[in-house]
């Protein structure tokens, strides 16, 4: 507990928010270490010992690597270990290791001027996509470049050690392995000077529940160890020092958050019916069959988007048939009586190019390229294995399928005829499969949602992805700092888009969801509701909330303010709309 302040005057930074909850606590910072070197030019004789030092330092930092991913396997569960596989992939990659044998070998350089040369190329590359997914990726790599680097030299890493009393920690970046060693009880919450909504850094702090905010640029120049810091990963501020007025408001309402969590719980076995007795379903969005557990004892009532990509991630070859079959037969029986809802593979050709797949070339802007069902329908072949192992699948539970990136009423003909082609080959081979199967499609590009009535005749659901229809819509890249603040979902352009889509899919007599950002966030729940949205899909741990939410507001309450947003003329993405009318 936090019993003074420094007398410094309060400084106010804005980030990113990666994880949510207030922290306040004490700052301990965690100083950049000097990874500085000596250059040695090396003889002809010195090359193949000098080789031996640097496999030797990337053989202890495998080790080093392969522990971290055992603890957040056992802490997190698969799909989070699988963030870390990623640092030991790079271990194997001929552009991390070969270059800098090549380098020792023909530059006649020391490991450690080799390493550093390599990263530096490999930064300049990575900066010169300009693509925030590769800036995390070079991130990843200058990661394990500075372990190797502290085995070359000898030196152990273990600041956190030091860490006595509960605080707050500050530092340029953490790795996956300092992340999790904050599961610890003396870590209120931590602030970092890089990184993104997507980041390892991020995700792994969702998973261990820690406040975080990250993307602060120079958090670590603003703060020394002692000060008294808040950490509020809900907003993606840090206040340095705060006046007292501000540290009991912050302290209250965290209390109110930790008391509204503590009566979050009664509702979790509650249906998700508003007061004037409609029911909507509210389901969570997984990635991993690991989560499945998290979901049913948040209370969820389904999955409504399941992330098959991730059994594409982070491999060296394509996963089969057979290992995708098991996969799926294991998440539908777990979820019996619910449903569960697969999205065939959303990845982009820069996630297929490692599995070993031809014919892909590097894109400029893999968000505008070719991934979701363009990917799919490049390669009928990998999408048909898929299709074939749900269809085996759908027999030992309740699936769905979802398409994702649809951009026209062809890709979704093309998808299905593909469909129809594998249906017949089982059929063949007397196979049994659900031939009731319900098969959607995901709503995240303007171009489906203008579309919408079309697509809605021949899909059995429309699902819609808020993230990307957001960032289509207004041109935004949600998670580019400079232009973050104009990601706005009420923004009248993406409202309107929304029920275009929710009153297409009812005129065609099928029921529409969300899985995207907006459906869990407790702000939208009742626009959602009175333009009629019939599924929720959410992040498991906001599962209660948006059930209360729910269970408190009548549809016929909820429909009028919807009108009433939609009848008045306001700027557009004016978030006061709803103080105004509610």
């Amino acid at each position: 507990m936090v019993e003074s302040r420094p007398s410094r005057s309060p400084v106010i930074l804005r980030g990113v928010p990666a994880s949510p909850g207030i922290g306040i606590g004490k700052v301990f910072l965690i100083k950049e270490e000097a990874l500085s070197y000596v250059f040695r030019a090396l003889s002809r004789d010195d090359v193949k010992k000098e080789i031996q030092r640097f496999r030797q330092a990337v053989n202890k930092t495998r080790t080093e690597i392969g522990q971290t991913r055992d603890k957040v396997l056992k802490v997190l569960g698969k799909s989070h270990a699988s963030l870390i596989d990623v640092h030991l992939l790079i271990l194997e990659d001929e552009l991390f290791t070969k270059d800098i044998e090549k380098k020792i070998t023909q530059d006649l350089m020391n490991a450690e001027a080799a390493l550093v040369t390599v990263l530096n190329e490999i930064s300049r590359t990575f900066d010169n996509l300009g693509d925030e997914y590769f800036r995390q990726r070079k991130d990843d790599i200058v990661d394990v470049g500075k372990r190797v680097m502290r085995h070359l030299l000898g030196r152990q890493s273990g600041q956190l050690a030091q860490l006595l009393e509960r605080s707050i920690v500050i530092a340029h970046d953490l790795g996956p392995s300092d992340t999790l060693s904050l599961r610890d009880d003396l870590v209120e919450g931590f602030a970092t000077n890089i990184g993104g909504r997507t980041s390892h850094t991020a995700i792994l702090a969702q998973g261990l529940e820690i406040p975080a905010v990250v993307g602060l640029k120079e958090v670590t120049s603003h703060v020394h160890s002692g000060d008294l810091m808040i950490v509020d990963g809900n907003e993606g501020i840090v206040i340095i020092n705060p006046t007292m007025a501000t540290l009991e408001n912050y302290r209250k309402v965290r209390e109110i958050q930790l008391s509204e969590m503590r009566d979050l719980e009664k509702y979790k076995d509650l249906p998700a019916q508003m007061l004037d007795g409609k029911q909507v379903a509210l389901a969570a969005n997984i990635e991993s069959q690991e989560e499945i557990r998290t979901a049913l004892s948040h209370g969820a009532e389904g999955i409504g988007l399941y992330r098959t990509e991730f059994l594409y991630l982070n491999r060296k070859d394509l996963p089969s048939e057979e290992e995708q079959y098991q996969n799926y037969v294991a998440v539908a029986r777990q979820m019996l009586p619910y449903s569960v809802i697969l999205r065939t593979m959303d990845l982009g050709g820069d996630k297929l190019s490692p599995l070993g797949v031809q014919g892909l070339t590097q894109e400029q802007n893999p968000f505008l390229g070719l991934r979701g069902i363009r990917l799919s329908l490049r390669f009928p072949d990998i999408f048909k294995a898929q299709l074939r192992a749900i269809l085996r699948a759908s027999v030992e539970g309740k699936l769905k399928i979802m398409y994702p990136m649809i951009t026209s009423l062809e890709e979704l003909r093309q998808a299905n005829k593909i469909l129809t082609d594998v249906k017949e080959e089982l059929k063949a081979k007397r196979i049994p499969f659900d031939p009731h199967m319900e098969v959607g499609v995901m709503v995240e590009t303007p171009s489906a949602a203008i579309i919408s009535d079309w697509l809605a005749r021949e899909a059995d659901f429309l699902s819609l992805g808020t993230n990307d229809l957001i960032q289509y819509t207004l041109a935004v890249d949600r998670v580019n700092e400079n232009v973050a603040h104009l990601y706005n979902p009420l923004h009248m352009g993406v409202l309107r888009l929304i029920r275009m889509v929710i009153d297409a899919g009812h005129k065609s007599g099928k029921w529409v969801g969300m899985c995207g950002e907006m459906a869990g966030n407790p702000a939208f729940t009742r626009i959602l509701l009175g333009m009629g949205l019939d599924e929720f899909s959410v992040p498991a741990a906001a599962v209660p909330r948006i059930k209360r939410l729910i269970r408190e507001i009548s549809f016929d309450d909820a429909k009028k303010v919807v009108d009433r947003i939609f009848n008045q003329e306001t700027d557009a993405g004016d978030p006061s709309i709803f103080s105004r009318i509610s």
